[in-house]
Order: structure tokens, then sequence, then C-alpha cells
């Protein structure tokens, strides 16, 4: 199969979320004729609030210089992280300082305003909304995407960046469903008058089999996130139901808790599945590779989704950049990246599950736990000192 490469030869990128677009900077910054494809027919306000962590943002800084600069300025840096009980009182607060080691802060952000600044940093002509991939064939010349009701578009080199129900992975590793982990999520951002937060602070509130983050995530905007074990998968059929299922599911929490929920327009709050994959060995066939959700989806604990996405386009960025063909680029770039995000799925697995511990369970578990895995400690360093 002749896979011989140049800047003048197109690359396609289904999905235009973080790592997609990261992606897409990266290619576009080295001269390559990058195109995004995405399935949303326009970039409304979306998504909710997520961390974004020293690994990530020293990759995001390579792709393109000054960019951390901006989502600090778009977000909030953390400071202190507060542990809360379900009436909204403070039981703990620590300092978020431990993360200036690894030379970059601990951001939170509202997932829309980071994908708005990273669609700025492209021409606006590279991205195409209202294209529903449906599938792809290649040969030894090239990669035909199909399209729900669109042209079929000729590209050199395919990336699937388009989540966890890729359907280029679909295509590609043809591996089924998602495996759901038992743990059923509802999150918003909202704008609001709230006392529970301070400027600079992330929260954790802990509840019986169920907990809820609460984020600052700029311009006065609260995000908060709740998630309950629940080994039954079910979904709302309306908005109005969901939210109606959280504030029954935490009826004796605290006003200031239940205020943000009740404050909270129904069509904001997202409702979803918490769910992974397990771990592949490969990523790649011929001119197609995967990269973030739709090569490693993983549950949140790690708060990983984001940052290790970030990672992947840069280092696929930097194999593509480096070597003579797309065979050598896409077998450089899985040995760099697989074995990393082997750990990082199966610890993501694992720390989901530790959330919904008791105490008891938590003492149990750290009795019998394996010597040879990495403390909380050495994960972190390993994790966030990623020299790319």
């Amino acid at each position: 199969m002749s896979t011989k490469k140049s800047n003048q030869e197109r690359i396609a990128i289904i999905g235009a979320g973080l790592g997609g677009l990261a992606c897409a900077i990266a290619l576009h910054k080295q001269g390559s004729n990058v195109e995004v494809y995405e399935k949303a027919q326009d970039f409304r306000p979306v998504g909710g609030g997520l961390g974004l962590l020293p690994n990530g943002l020293r990759s995001l800084d390579s792709i393109e210089p000054g960019i951390v600069e901006e989502v600090k300025n778009s977000g909030c840096q953390v400071r202190q992280s507060v542990l809360k009980n379900t009436q909204g009182e403070t039981i703990r607060t620590s300092e978020s300082n431990t993360f200036d080691k690894y030379g970059f802060p601990f951001i939170t952000v509202w997932w829309w305003r980071l994908q708005q600044i990273l669609a700025s940093k492209l021409p606006t002509d590279v991205i195409h909304l209202n294209h529903r991939c449906t599938g792809f064939s290649q040969d030894d010349e090239g990669v035909d995407i199909y399209f729900d009701g669109k042209e079929t578009i000729r590209a050199d080199l395919l990336i699937g960046a388009d989540g966890i129900k890729s359907a280029v992975r679909g295509n590609l590793i043809r591996d089924g469903e998602p495996r759901y982990l038992n743990s059923m999520s509802w999150r918003a951002v909202i704008k609001c008058n709230q006392q529970v937060l301070n400027p600079g602070e992330l929260g954790f509130v802990r509840g019986h089999r169920e907990f809820m983050y609460l984020l600052n995530v700029g311009d006065r905007d609260i995000a908060w996130l709740y998630r309950q074990q629940t080994p039954q998968l079910s979904l709302s059929t309306n908005k109005d139901e969901a939210k109606s299922r959280v504030l029954d599911k935490i009826p004796a929490w605290g006003k200031p808790l239940r205020s943000l929920v009740e404050a909270t327009p129904s069509e904001r709050i997202l409702e979803g599945a918490i769910c992974d994959r397990l771990p592949l060995d490969s990523w790649s066939q011929g001119r197609v590779t995967l990269l973030g959700d739709a090569a490693h989806p993983m549950a949140p604990a790690s708060a990983q989704g984001a940052n290790s996405s970030f990672e992947d386009a840069w280092v696929l960025g930097d194999c593509l950049s480096n070597a003579s063909n797309f065979s050598e680029a896409l077998a450089n770039y899985e040995q760099r990246r697989i074995p990393r995000l082997k750990i990082i799925q199966n610890r993501s697995a694992k720390g989901e599950m530790r959330y919904y511990e008791t105490e008891s369970e938590k003492l149990k578990r750290e009795n019998l736990q394996d010597s040879r895995e990495m403390s909380r400690e050495d994960f972190s360093d390993w994790l966030h000192n990623y020299q790319l």
C-alpha cells in the first residue's frame, strides 16, 4: 500500500470536540491540508464543566503557545479543594498548589468555552458543521468517508475523533456498545448567585453512594455534576423528568445545594450513563486511526478525558510531522500512546467505583491492595510529568 505523505495530502478529522480541534490546530500549523467534519448543526452553548490538568495543558501549550493563559482567563484557576457534606457545610479545605510542581496549574472551565477558544485558532472554512459521518471505506490510495445526506469525501488520512460512540471506531473496530459502569450522571452550567462555593474553589460533596462536584468555570458561571451508583441504566424521557430525578434523589440535601439544581433550567441539564470501553492493542488500520474518546473512552474519575485527548493531538501531529509515510507515523503514534492509555483507562475505571465506597469498603480494599499498584502520589507524578 502506498502511504507516501506530504503536506498537500488531505487529512480529514471526524468530530469538532476538544481532541479533534486540538489535533486540527496541530496539523494546520504544520502546513497540512486538514478538514474537520462535525455532526452538530451549530456551535451552541453545551457541555458541562471540566478540569484541565498539567499534562493536558502542557500538550495544549506545545500545540498553541499562549493558549493556556487564554484558557485560564476564560475559566478558573483552582486554588483550593473543599470537601462538603450534603448540607453544604465545609468539612475540610485543601490547598491545590500541589500542581505547581508540574509546571502548569489546575484550571476548571466550561466545555463550550474551551471549544470556542480552540475553534478560533482555525480558519473558519476548515470546520464543516452538519456532517454526520456514517462510515468509511479505504483502498491503497485513500479513504472514502460517508456522511448522512451529504456527498462522499475523499481523503488521504482519516482521524476518528468522534467520541465514545464513534462511527469511525464502529466501522474500524466493530466492538459493539460501550461498557456501562453502574454510574449515572447529571450535570449543568448555570449563572446564579450562590454562597456554596468561593472564587478559586472546587467543591466535592460526598453522600451515600452518590456525590456532587461543584466547579467555578469563569464569568460567574458554576458547574454542578451529580452522580449516583445505579446498577440499572435508565435514561429520562425528557429534560423535565431528568431534573425531577435529580431533585428526587437529594430530598434531604441542604438548601444551598438543592437550590443549584432548582435554579437550573431543565433544558440545560445533561443526563448520561458513565461508560467506557476496554483498552485496545491497536487504534489504526491502513489510513485510518482514532483519537481521544474514540480511541480510549474512560470513566471521568481521573479527569483525563480531555487531557489525554490533548496528549494524543500533540503526539499524533508530531508523529505525522516526523515520519516519511502514514504507516510509520501511525505505528509510532500507537507505540507512544497505547501503553500509557491502558494504564489510565484501567485506573479510571477503578476510580469510578471507588467514589462510591463506604469507609469500611475502602479500608478493606486498601488492606488487600496489590503492592504493584501505583500509589495515588506516584500515579499523579507519572501522569502529570508526562514529557511529550
